[in-house]
Parts: C-alpha cells; sequence; structure tokens
C-alpha cells in the first residue's frame, strides 16, 4: 500500500524510524507492480504470517508461493494502492499499522467498493529493518 505523505506524516510514529517503517508499505506497492513474488515475500520475517480472504499463508516460502501464483492468475496486470489511516506503537521495536486501500484492475485510478480492503500491518524492527510479522486484509464494505 502506497502512503501519502500528508497521511503517513499524520500517523507515523515520531522519530528517525518513520522513513523505515513507512518504506514498507511503499515498497510493497512497488514490488506488487512488478509482479516480483520474491520481493513481496521478502517484506515478511521469516515466519511472517500473511492472512486474505480465504488465505493462509505462513512462512515466506508458502507466501512467495501464493504470490508467484497469484501474480500469474487473479493478480495479473494488478497495481494496489493504499493509505495508512492508524498506527500503534506496541513495543519499543513493534508497530500496528492500519491502511485502507485495494486491488487495482489494469487501467483503474480508483479502487472499486467490491475491491476495497482494510489491512493491519504487525511490523517488527530486526536490526535497521523493518518487517512484517502479520499482514492481514478484509473487504472494507462488510458483507451483504
Amino acid at each position: 500500500m502506497t502512503s501519502s505523505s500528508t497521511g503517513a506524516a499524520a500517523v507515523a510514529p515520531p522519530g528517525p524510524d518513520r522513513q523505515a517503517l513507512l518504506a514498507v508499505p511503499a515498497r510493497l506497492t512497488e514490488v506488487w507492480a512488478a509482479q516480483d513474488a520474491d520481493g513481496f515475500a521478502d517484506l515478511f520475517l521469516d515466519d511472517g504470517t500473511m492472512i486474505l480472504p480465504g488465505v493462509y499463508a505462513h512462512g515466506r516460502d508458502e507466501i512467495r508461493s501464493f504470490m508467484a501464483e497469484a501474480f500469474a492468475g487473479r493478480y495479473r496486470g494488478t497495481r494496489v494502492t493504499g493509505s495508512p489511516i492508524d498506527v500503534k506503537v506496541l513495543a519499543p521495536d513493534v508497530v500496528a499499522l492500519i491502511t485502507t486501500g485495494g486491488v487495482l484492475a489494469a487501467g483503474e485510478q480508483e479502487v472499486s467498493a467490491e475491491a476495497a480492503i482494510r489491512a493491519s500491518w504487525i511490523l517488527v524492527k530486526r536490526d535497521t529493518r523493518w518487517a512484517l510479522a502479520v499482514y492481514q486484509n478484509c473487504p472494507r464494505e462488510p458483507a451483504r
């Protein structure tokens, strides 16, 4: 999910880690646009978890495998977009980032209501790098 500088500044924790923390959603947007399953998986800790509707992938290998298949199938040619809406510092090196956004089909400029999501990112700082421990998203709109 990308982050606008205004939205990012409003929710990012203060201090030197702000840019490094917000670089994770920006990097996810870049690797998604490149349809790069390896780059996507590398955003996670070795034992990271990704939860999407109908999907539970644990560990980089499972995440990489799922994304490689998805980029060859239902996510082929798509992009993602989003903005941070909240951040909670859970511990000195653990942050929960909440975003809103979604998947854009080829040619789309705005996320449709059906593709809109809210996401939770649990980011952990290891050495100097922020990485995803858990990423989970769900539809923004209630089920009908």
